[in-house]
């Protein structure tokens, strides 16, 4: 099929469909590769749909901590849906093509949802802040609509920012021979690099893409966490300290795991060109992968009421 393309006297080109790859070298194990990987995106939909479940159903859990962890959850499930369909038809069915405006539609949603989890771990940090510096006005200064609005204004900056992303890779003349992506789903950095004109401006917007949000982001956590510090500090009783830290504890984690890959994926698309095409298929794989399976198994095991609230969504399922 992909012979059967005419470039002949072609002045402006979009190809049809890009074609991806699973895990370069690793081509002779996809199908084992797909077991692994089916197990992991199960796991991702399970558990996060488990926090949903659980707090949706526990009426003690329906406090502002809990209402970031369900948005947490919700964007995980998304982020899971957003790569898992080309991910298992590669590995599975050695279903390699995308069509080009499908490509456009999956990477803006793949990247809405890591800005999205972005922001929701910024107003986790706030909320730790808040229930850490000032207790007393908690409940208060975090109202459902305040909530509300938050989550709106989530969604809102992630759809602004990138929302002009697919226009300009669609105004891109790409090269005829340049089809072959680098992962199992479509990335802005990668999509830009097979056209065969002036992409300064789609570097430009990427670049300021990354640190208007997720490197914005990672600095007020940090300046959070300083606030939160300084306070724990003040408190007299060494015993308060601990049980303030450890209220925090799931958050830096969940951190951690999502702002360690990011931080990689982005060293490696500006500065690893020289680095085996492995090296960054798995590093997407664990920026895009493992947060949304990790983070359910972190809250699960860090707090006590998501646990519990966990088994007994399950215990009532099987009775069901």
């Amino acid at each position: 099929m992909l012979a059967s393309w005419s470039f002949a006297n072609i002045s402006f080109f979009q190809p049809p469909a890009f074609l991806m790859i699973g895990i370069p070298g690793l081509e002779a194990v996809h199908g084992w590769l797909s077991i692994l990987f089916s197990s992991m995106y199960a796991a991702a939909l399970t558990g996060n749909c488990l926090i949903l479940l659980a707090v949706r159903r526990t009426p003690s859990l329906h406090q502002p901590m809990y209402y970031f962890l369900s948005m947490l959850a919700l964007n995980d499930v998304g982020l899971t849906l957003s790569t898992m369909p080309t991910t298992l038809a590669v590995l599975w069915f050695d279903h390699r093509l995308i069509g080009f405006n499908a490509c456009l539609v999956q990477l803006f949603f793949l990247h809405s949802f890591s800005v999205v989890e972005s922001s929701v771990l910024l107003a986790m940090s706030f909320d730790r802040f808040v229930a850490i510096s000032n207790p007393l006005r908690y409940a208060s200064v975090l109202t459902n609509s305040v909530i509300i609005r938050i989550g709106l204004a989530i969604v809102a900056r992630a759809t602004v920012s990138l929302f002009p992303g697919p226009f300009l890779l669609k105004r891109l003349n790409f090269c005829p021979g340049k089809i072959l992506l680098s992962h199992s789903f479509c990335f802005h950095a990668d999509v830009m690099k097979r056209a065969c004109a002036d992409i300064t401006v789609n570097i430009i917007y990427g670049l300021y893409v990354v640190l208007s949000t997720v490197g914005f982001d990672s600095l007020l956590i940090v300046l959070s966490y300083t606030l939160i510090l300084h306070t724990v500090m003040s408190l007299a009783s060494p015993r308060e300290r601990i049980r303030a830290l450890n209220t925090c504890v799931s958050h830096i984690l969940a951190v951690l795991v999502f702002y360690i890959p990011v931080i990689g994926v982005s060293m490696i698309h500006r500065f690893g060109r020289h680095l085996p095409p492995i090296v960054h298929a798995l590093v997407a794989y664990v920026y895009l992968v493992v947060p949304p399976v990790l983070n359910p198994i972190i809250y699960s095991v860090k707090s006590r009421p998501i646990r519990e609230a966990m088994l007994r969504v399950l215990r009532e399922k099987r009775k069901g």
